[in-house]
């Protein structure tokens, strides 16, 4: 049995998210039917390295499954690509030893969000960007930033919804953003993220933006490690799943 980790990217936009639903289109759906044509009727599992919601997006998404069938790489890449749709595309496929885990050996996760921010929305961004046209604080965000980095519990700004049990604190190594022209692009990397995280934080920050909230309340926030004193979650189009590592690169 050969274990197969394969990167993917996607257009999250008329996916029900990752994670396989009854009557609901899913990227893991579409890729375990492809490989189940591959296998001939055989089903595959395959395990990612984690969930993203309705409308989000992957620049590089890691999986795995295990295979007894003796393609290489490139053959893999071409027939997986040649039966998925066009809004998923493989970008490489590698062979891993059997212990490899694409969601349990995961040391560092990047996200990134997409704000546009101007008086005029792009239509042609609005499946991949937050139009948020009101004026915002730029250098209390970032001051806002520095707070969320290093290690903390983040109960606070995880989703109530979220079924995940154990321990909520995970470590933050950037929390920043850049502006260019009208858009805002924020970058956070971590050691893990909890369900929804992400986006209730980009919403703090906005809050933070427009005076609701004081740089110096992100610590307070941490503090009290509960959802309801943080504000709204913002949309899941902007969000982007940008880079997956693991220990041995």
């Amino acid at each position: 049995m050969r274990r197969i980790n394969c990167i993917i990217s996607y257009d999250g936009t008329n996916f029900s998210g990752y994670q396989v639903q009854p009557g609901k289109r899913t990227v893991q759906d579409e890729i375990e039917k492809a490989l189940t044509k591959v296998h001939k009727g055989q089903s595959i599992r395959v395990h990612a390295s984690g969930r993203t919601d309705t409308g989000v997006h992957a620049k590089v998404q890691s999986l795995h499954f295990e295979t007894e069938f003796q393609l290489s790489t490139e053959s893999w890449k071409k027939a997986l690509n040649a039966l998925l749709p066009n809004d998923i595309y493989v970008n490489a496929i590698k062979e891993v030893p059997s212990d490899f885990h694409a969601r349990y050996d995961v040391i560092e996760k990047e996200y990134r969000y997409y704000i546009i921010n101007g008086p005029e929305k792009d239509v042609f961004k609005r499946n991949y960007s937050y139009y948020f046209p009101y004026k915002l604080d730029l250098i209390a965000m970032e001051e806002a930033c520095r707070y969320f980095q290093g290690t903390h519990d983040f109960t606070s700004f995880s989703s109530a919804k979220s079924t995940a049990k154990g321990s909520k604190v995970r470590h933050l190594y950037e929390v920043s953003f850049s502006k260019k022209e009208n858009e805002l692009e924020f970058i956070l990397r971590g050691n893990g993220f909890l369900y929804n995280m992400v986006r209730i934080i980009i919403g703090a920050l906005l809050d933070v933006g427009q005076g609701k909230l004081t740089p110096q309340d992100i610590k307070f926030l941490l503090e009290k490690k509960d959802r309801r004193f943080v504000g709204v979650t913002a949309p899941p189009q902007g969000l982007h799943l940008w880079n997956v590592k693991y220990k041995q690169e």
